[in-house]
C-alpha cells in the first residue's frame, strides 16, 4: 500500500487531526463493545446455556427442585437415616424374640470327692444345679441348649414404645431438609434468572449508549455539539460495558451455587427455563391467612422430642419394677474315666423355669435419672415457648418483607414506563438541539436505574414469597 505524503501534509491541521483521532477511539471502543457482545450470553428468552453443551438440557424451577430431591447429598444423608432409625429399632426390639444359646463344658477332673453321686450345673440363669445318681467320672463334656423368653423389661418395654417416634423423627429431619432445599434451589434460580434480566438490560443499554456515542460523534464532527458531551457519551459507554463485564462474570458462581444446592455434577451443563408470565401470575398470594405454629416442622420436631422424653421419663419410672422371663435348659451329661469311651454313655436331663431379678438399692441411680428426665421434659417446654416467639417474629418480617417490596414493585414498574417515555422526548429534544447532554444523560441513568431497581424488587418479592410460604409452613415438596 503507497500513502501520498503531500496529502498527509495537507491534512496535518490540529482540528483535522483530533478528528482523526477521535474517529480511531470510536472505532477500538466500537471493536472492544463487538468483542463483549461476542463473548456475551444469549439471555434474549431466558433459555440460557451458561456452558455450550451438545446435550441441550433446559430445566424450569420445578425440574431443578424434582432433580434436587433425588440427587441432593444432604437430603439423601436424611433418607439414610431413616432406614438406619428403622434398622436401630430392630436391634433394640430383638430381646422380645426368644434368645437361644448352646454352650458346653469339658472337664478332667484331676482330684474327685468320695460322693456317690456327682453334682453337676444346669447352666440356668438362677445359677441352681442338680444332682445325678450315676457315679462320678475323670472326664465329663456337659453340653447345654437353653432358651429364653422375656415376658416383661423396663428396658424392651421403652423400646417398644418409642421405636415409632424414633422412625418419626428421622423422617421429620428429612422433611426439613427437603423444605430446605426447596426454599434455597428456588432462591439460588432467582438469582441467576435475576443476573441473567440484568445482562439483557445492560447489553440493550450498551447498544443504545453506542449508538449515542457515533450520533454525538457525528454531530461534534458537524460543529452541532461541543467536545466534552462526546466525551460524556464516550464516559457513559465504557461504564455500562463495565457493568456487563460484570454481570456475565456473577453468573457463572451463581450457576455452580445452584448446582451445588441441587447435587448437579459440576462436569455437566444445563440450561435454565422460565416462563416470565408464570412469575408474574405467581408473585401473588393470600396474606390474609392466619399463621399456625403446627404446621411448622420445627414445631413438629420439638413436639416429638417431647414425646421421646415423656416416654423416658415412663421408663425411669418402670425401672423400679422387677423383669421376668422364662427359661428352658436341655443337658446331655457325659462321664467316662477312659477318654476314649467319654461319647458312649449319656445322662440327659431338662429343666424350665422362671427368672426374677428385683432390684432394690441401685445409690439412687433410678431416682437421679428420674429427676433428670423431669428437668429435660421443663426444658423442652420452655423450648416450645421460644420456638413460638421465634416463628411469630419470622412470620411478621416475612410478611412485612413481602407487602412492601410488593407495593414497591408496583411502584418500579411505573417508573420503568416513565423513564422510557422521558429518555426517548429528551433524546429527540437533544438531536433538536433544544437540552444540553448532560438532560440525556440523567434520563439514561434514570432509564438503567428503573429498570435494575424493577429486576431486583421483581426477583426480591418472589424471594420474599418463599420466606413468607417457610416461614407459614406452606412450602410443599
Amino acid at each position: 500500500m503507497k500513502y501520498n505524503l503531500s496529502c498527509l501534509k495537507a491534512v496535518n491541521t490540529p482540528v483535522t487531526m483530533r478528528a482523526i483521532r477521535i474517529c480511531l477511539l470510536v472505532t477500538f471502543l466500537s471493536g472492544m463493545l463487538v468483542n463483549a457482545n461476542a463473548q456475551t450470553l444469549d439471555t434474549s428468552k431466558l433459555l440460557v446455556p451458561i456452558v455450550k453443551d451438545s446435550t441441550n438440557t433446559y430445566l424450569t424451577l420445578k425440574q431443578c427442585i424434582d432433580y434436587a430431591m433425588e440427587h441432593q447429598p444432604g437430603l439423601n444423608r436424611a433418607l439414610i437415616n431413616v432406614d438406619i432409625a428403622k434398622t436401630t429399632n430392630a436391634i433394640n426390639l430383638s430381646g422380645w424374640l426368644p434368645q437361644i444359646n448352646a454352650n458346653g463344658n469339658l472337664n478332667h477332673y484331676i482330684q474327685q470327692n468320695n460322693n456317690t453321686s456327682s453334682v453337676v450345673s444346669d447352666g440356668s440363669t438362677t445359677g441352681s444345679s442338680t444332682s445325678t445318681s450315676h457315679s462320678s467320672a475323670v472326664n465329663t463334656f456337659v453340653p447345654q441348649l437353653s432358651v429364653s423368653q422375656a415376658i416383661f423389661s423396663p428396658s424392651l418395654l421403652y423400646a417398644s414404645k418409642s421405636a415409632p417416634l424414633y422412625v418419626k423423627q428421622a423422617q421429620q429431619v428429612t422433611d426439613s431438609a427437603k423444605i430446605f432445599l426447596v426454599s434455597s434451589v428456588s432462591k439460588s434460580f432467582y438469582n441467576v434468572l435475576l443476573t441473567l434480566e440484568q445482562i439483557n438490560v445492560l447489553k440493550e443499554d450498551t447498544a443504545r449508549l453506542g449508538r449515542n456515542v457515533r450520533d454525538t460523534y457525528h454531530q461534534y464532527v458537524g460543529g452541532i455539539v461541543d467536545e466534552t458531551d462526546y466525551e460524556e457519551a464516550t464516559i457513559t459507554l465504557n461504564n455500562s460495558a463495565a457493568q456487563l463485564k460484570q454481570a456475565n462474570e456473577n453468573i457463572i458462581p451463581q450457576y455452580a451455587v445452584l448446582k451445588q444446592l441441587m447435587g448437579y455434577p459440576p462436569e455437566k451443563q444445563f440450561n435454565v427455563n422460565f416462563d416470565t408470565l408464570q412469575m408474574m401470575q405467581d408473585i401473588h398470594m393470600d396474606t390474609t391467612q392466619q399463621l399456625q405454629y403446627e404446621k411448622r416442622i420445627e414445631f413438629q420436631q420439638l413436639n416429638t422430642q417431647k414425646d421421646l422424653q415423656n416416654q423416658l421419663v415412663k421408663y425411669y419410672r418402670a425401672s423400679f419394677l422387677p423383669t421376668l422371663s422364662a427359661f428352658y435348659n436341655y443337658n446331655l451329661d457325659f462321664q467316662n474315666n477312659k477318654l476314649s469311651d467319654l461319647f458312649n454313655t449319656s445322662y440327659p436331663s431338662q429343666l424350665i423355669g422362671l427368672s426374677v431379678s428385683v432390684p432394690i438399692f441401685t445409690g439412687f441411680y433410678r431416682v437421679n435419672n428420674l429427676k433428670k428426665a423431669r428437668l429435660q421434659e421443663k426444658l423442652l417446654d420452655w423450648n416450645a415457648v421460644d420456638l413460638r416467639s421465634q416463628i411469630n417474629v419470622e412470620y411478621t418480617s416475612a410478611l412485612a418483607n413481602y407487602k412492601s417490596n410488593l407495593y414497591n414493585l408496583q411502584l418500579l414498574q411505573k417508573n420503568v414506563a416513565l423513564a422510557k417515555r422521558v429518555y426517548f422526548v429528551v433524546t429527540l429534544q437533544y438531536k433538536q438541539g433544544i437540552v444540553a447532554y448532560l438532560n440525556v444523560i440523567t434520563a439514561e441513568s434514570n432509564l438503567i436505574s428503573s429498570e435494575i431497581s424493577y429486576l431486583n424488587a421483581l426477583f426480591t418479592v418472589l424471594s420474599n414469597k418463599i420466606d413468607l410460604e417457610k416461614a407459614m409452613g406452606n412450602i410443599t415438596y
